[in-house]
């Protein structure tokens, strides 16, 4: 049986579209989102319903992900979570993998979370993860800690900072309070 040249591009175009569905759909089946907890929902919309909507988003930078941490959509940080899901495991309990759980981060002493091997820069970091330096960290990791292990290069957007502290706010038994 003989096809033309239109009815082979048309069916390889179809297989193609076919293929990157099928991966598109198994690769999500795979890879599940954390929810956001109850109570972390609760005291986001709560929070966000005082304060009035920002529509401006701030440039990118050190600093302006803190601006937009009332006005960002909770969920949003489920999604930009996965970045950073292939190191990290944030739910209560959960365990370590190349980088630490990131279960109560948020107003937690740097460098430590029990279980973990820290590199000696992390060690050498004094204080706790507030909103400010979570904001600083995520901008550029290498350039907050230099000489650290982690190979992620950073989140360049202020509104994906925001939505991963907020998110990350919310894994804890007592979350930090907004700035």
């Amino acid at each position: 049986m003989k096809f033309s040249t239109w009815e082979k591009v048309g069916g390889s175009v179809l297989i193609a579209a076919w293929l990157i569905y099928g991966v598109n759909f198994i690769g999500d089946s795979l890879v599940q989102a954390d929810e956001a907890p109850p109570s972390a929902k609760k005291a986001m919309s709560a929070k966000t319903a005082k304060a009035p909507a920002k529509t401006a988003q701030a440039p990118s930078g050190s600093g302006d992900a803190l601006a937009l941490l009332a006005s960002v959509n909770p969920d949003a940080g489920v999604k930009v979570f996965k970045k950073c899901k292939s190191c990290h495991t944030a739910g209560k309990g959960g365990k370590n993998k190349v980088g630490p759980n990131l279960w109560g981060a948020v107003g937690r002493k740097k460098a430590s979370h029990g279980g973990f091997k820290y590199s000696s820069t992390f060690k050498g970091l004094d204080g706790n993860w507030g909103y400010k330096d979570l904001d600083t960290f995520l901008s550029n990791p290498k350039a907050y800690a230099k000489g650290n292990k982690m190979t992620f290069a950073g989140l360049k957007k202020a509104s994906d900072r925001a939505a991963v502290i907020l998110y990350l706010r919310g894994q804890s038994d007592s979350p930090l309070p907004l700035p």
